[in-house]
């Protein structure tokens, strides 16, 4: 059974060339959890497909990896094109959500203990 070209679900694009060679971004690379949001400017015209694709995905707050995932595309393709588009005020990002701290299970077991004797 022959693969048709319509049914694949990533680029025929090699990342080299998505990329124009770059490797990384020259800057601190996002991390796979940070969130981005198109910014409210216009794109310019000259922009290649795969920025286009990123700023129509991201309406909304999307992870960097949920990006990567809509774009078919490796993580570190899509850091370099983030890069890119935060450095033209195209994208905003927000740093990941911190972990929750622990809560101390001493004061769990007073609360517990507090509801079991109201009943």
């Amino acid at each position: 059974m022959t693969e048709r070209p319509d049914d694949r679900t990533t680029s025929a694009v090699r990342p080299y060339v998505i990329t124009g060679g770059r490797a990384d971004a020259g800057v601190e690379p996002l991390s796979w959890e940070s969130l981005v949001m198109a910014a409210e400017a216009a794109p310019p015209a000259t922009l290649q497909p795969e920025h286009r694709t990123i700023l129509t995905h991201c309406q909304g707050l999307l992870s960097v990896a949920e990006v990567s995932a809509h774009l078919g595309q490796p993580p570190s393709v899509v850091q370099v094109l983030l890069a890119d588009l935060i450095g033209w005020g195209l994208i905003v990002t927000r740093p990941p959500i911190p972990p929750a701290e622990r809560a101390d299970v001493t004061m769990l077991r007073k609360v517990l203990h507090g509801l079991e004797s109201r009943l």
